[in-house]
């Protein structure tokens, strides 16, 4: 019966709480067809739940964000900040693709991306809730979690025995219903066309969240396959991917209030969180966030100071971990702005409230109280598992070391059973991380960056300190200082060759190699698992629990007369709105579009406001053509609208009513960043690069009239 209110609630409740609110999977597209419409949307909603049909199905997954195909012959439009590591992969301090910029005068000069990085089609969107859940239901913790591991396995390999697809299974509703998404996976994607820094990330992170923004924030890349159409490593003689649809660059101009639709991958958002979580959110998670990674970044750039090598190798990563912190910063800013603790504190005693007068509420009750539980024992242990997971994802050796002793673990049982992460479909990729390890690694930084966190782990409680890690680094800083010398001055796997080597050696020569982070990496995996499977543990309980609480969300909603989407999840998801202005705070209004004038405004000739000659001229020339705004007789760069966006949504093209494109997404303004846990209409706004500048650019400044004739685009 609960499972029958709970469909019955998504069909009932379709008018969404604000106008513009919503990241929709795109099956529930055809059901809001009348406020697609009313927003001013002109093609058939329908449509836009048809991933094999435009344009739906010229949206891709690239690397960790989005993008979307822009020609017939496989050429993919993306932000300059999602294809930065690209850019870097192919950079050298002689041959500085960062600073210059690059241009491929044919297809045969476009340059190899790093070998993990991957491009995903989505052909496939089918719910799969009974085929997981059968063998969970009546089980507790572990024992569910593994039920639904288990059955994600089967279906994924199911799926996958068909070559080329790469599949998963989304978490929808938190536990309540699940989703097989089936993607062609294409690996040989190469570097096209990328303006210089100082055009892509014209304001660094001064700009960063930021509105008025002048930013290109835009790369071309191209995907290639096999001669025979199939997804292919990086070969000479592959031939470019002819994907399914692609987008037009919209010619023409679009004005304030105009529709504007966007589609991409938006990473994770917790709206339908419990209050006790936006509790720990704001009052631990988000200050401990800033104050590690302003560490971390402070760590990096000492440690790289002297070695220009160094600055170039750890680019990426103090650009990502820049990003996370102001993020991070802005994100608590803005739920401290909106006061999203006391709404969503008031809204969720609203809904208990509610609750409480309908038939099941003992029960749903009850779950919701046990779920409680499991979260107040996550909480204890909460700065020890931050740090462990940064230790891991922040370095390039250790991590290295680490891949390779749990792989070798993994493949001693039949592959069904291997961790996630460690079967034989993720090889390819685990090969790809270990060959460009060389690409993002200095010994010296690493050291240092190691050596902080493994500061801050020492401090800890005993209660949060791991035997194992103790052992491998000591308890004191002087401990841990000679430790790691010695651990980094014994190891070979700073040799491309030797890990790749240790990836296929079987445990038993593990066990015997006298390489240090290898031996290291010995005594920490069996301590890693330990901890997985408490996780396991707990994320089955909540697995198992959480729907109660949707059920009841949903619930109330529908009374209210509100849809509920799902969180967003790296999923395929469409939000719609207009370009819209935006009244940040008393006295100030921004106004929805950027001109070249700022540009110069902001030119300093120092970094990140160092503006490239050829820009200045071209702006001084005043040659704009047919891609100046008729109404300001200047050349626009980026605009706002209201859309729904979050992490992950970079790169997403945002179309007009008519499906053409007219932008990429890049950025939030400072005030919405909190839009990941709370949607507040008065500040949520989405930052693009106009397709017009984009245009511009390539025309005028830095031209490559080849690649406007491929997007049958015209020369100005």
């Amino acid at each position: 019966m609960r499972r029958r209110l709970f469909a019955a609630s998504l069909l009932l409740g379709l008018v969404p709480a604000h106008a513009d609110e919503g990241m929709w999977m795109p099956s529930q597209l055809p059901q809001i067809a009348k406020q697609l419409k009313a927003a001013g949307f002109k093609g058939r909603p329908a449509a836009l739940a048809e991933l094999a049909r435009p344009p739906m199905s010229a949206v891709v997954k690239v690397g960790g964000a989005s993008g979307a195909f822009v020609s017939k012959d496989g050429l993919l439009l993306t932000n300059h900040h999602v294809a930065f590591g690209v850019i870097q992969y192919n950079s050298t301090p002689e041959r500085d693709l960062i600073g210059q910029g690059f241009i491929a005068a044919d297809r045969g000069a476009e340059l190899p991306a790093n070998p993990d990085y991957r491009v995903l089609v989505t052909t496939g969107f089918d719910k799969v809730t009974e085929r997981i859940l059968k063998d969970a239901r009546g089980k507790q913790g572990r024992a569910y979690y593994d039920a639904v591991d288990a059955a994600t396995k089967a279906v994924v390999a199911k799926c996958e025995s068909e070559a080329g697809n790469r599949c998963s299974v989304a978490n929808m509703y938190y536990g309540t219903d699940f989703y097989l998404i089936r993607q062609l996976e294409l690996r040989d994607i190469r570097l096209v066309y990328a303006p210089p820094d100082a055009i892509g990330n014209y304001g660094d992170e001064v700009d960063n969240f930021v509105w008025p923004r002048h930013s290109g924030d835009f790369t071309l890349l191209r995907a290639y396959v096999g001669r025979d159409g199939k997804p292919a490593d990086f070969a000479a003689d592959n031939v470019p991917y002819v994907p399914p649809a692609h987008l037009q660059v919209s010619t023409e101009h679009f004005a304030d209030g105009d529709f504007a639709m966007l589609a991409g991958y938006p990473g994770t958002t917790f709206r339908h969180r419990m209050a006790s979580e936006f509790a720990n959110q704001i009052d631990w998670q988000l200050p401990s966030r800033v104050a590690l990674y302003d560490g971390m970044i402070k760590t990096i750039e000492a440690a790289a100071a002297s070695d220009a090598d160094a600055k170039v190798l750890y680019a990426a990563q103090v650009a990502s971990l820049k990003n996370g912190l102001k993020r991070a910063q802005g994100e608590l800013d803005g739920l401290r702005r909106s006061d999203a603790l006391r709404v969503r504190r008031d809204d969720e005693a609203a809904m208990l409230a509610w609750l409480g007068k309908q038939a099941d509420a003992a029960a749903t009750q009850a779950d919701i109280d046990a779920s409680q539980a499991v979260l107040d024992a996550a909480v204890a242990m909460r700065e020890r598992d931050q740090l462990l997971a940064n230790l891991r994802s922040q370095s390039q050796l250790l991590r290295a070391a680490l891949t390779v002793q749990r792989l070798a673990l993994e493949r001693g049982k039949p592959d069904p059973q291997r961790e996630s992460g460690y079967q034989q479909r993720d090889e390819t990729l685990i090969s790809g991380q270990l060959k460009q390890v060389q690409r993002r690694y200095a010994p010296a930084v690493e050291q240092a960056l190691l050596a902080d966190l493994l500061r801050q782990y020492q401090a800890l409680p005993a209660a949060q300190r791991v035997p194992e890690f103790d052992a491998v680094f000591g308890t004191t800083p002087a401990q841990l200082k000679a430790r790691l010398k010695a651990l980094y001055a014994g190891t070979r796997l700073g040799d491309e060759a030797q890990r790749l080597r240790a990836m296929q050696a079987p445990a038993s020569e593990l066990a015997a190699s006298s390489d240090t982070l290898l031996k290291a990496a010995a005594i920490l995996t069996p301590a890693l698992v330990r901890l997985e499977d408490e996780a396991k543990t707990r994320d089955g309980e909540l697995l198992r629990l959480r729907p109660a609480y949707m059920r009841a969300l949903i619930g109330f909603r529908r009374s209210q007369g509100r849809a509920v989407y799902p969180d967003a999840n790296s999923t395929l998801r469409v939000s719609y709105g207009k370009v819209s202005p935006m009244d940040p705070r008393d006295g100030v209004r921004y106004r929805p579009l950027t001109t070249v004038a700022g540009i110069v405004e902001k030119h300093t000739g120092v970094a990140p406001f160092d503006a490239p000659q050829p820009l200045r001229e071209a702006i001084a020339k005043g040659d704009f053509g047919s891609t100046a705004e008729p109404s300001l007789q200047t050349q626009t760069v980026d605009f706002l609208t209201n859309l729904d966006t979050t992490g992950g949504n970079s790169g997403s093209p945002v179309l007009d009513a008519r499906g053409r494109l007219i932008g990429l997404n890049f950025d939030s303004n400072w005030e919405s960043v909190s839009a990941s846990w709370m949607f507040d209409p008065r500040y949520k706004r989405a930052i693009h690069v106009d397709a017009r500048y984009l245009r511009w650019l390539m025309a005028k400044v830095y031209p490559a009239p080849h690649l406007l004739r491929e997007m049958n685009l015209p020369p100005e």
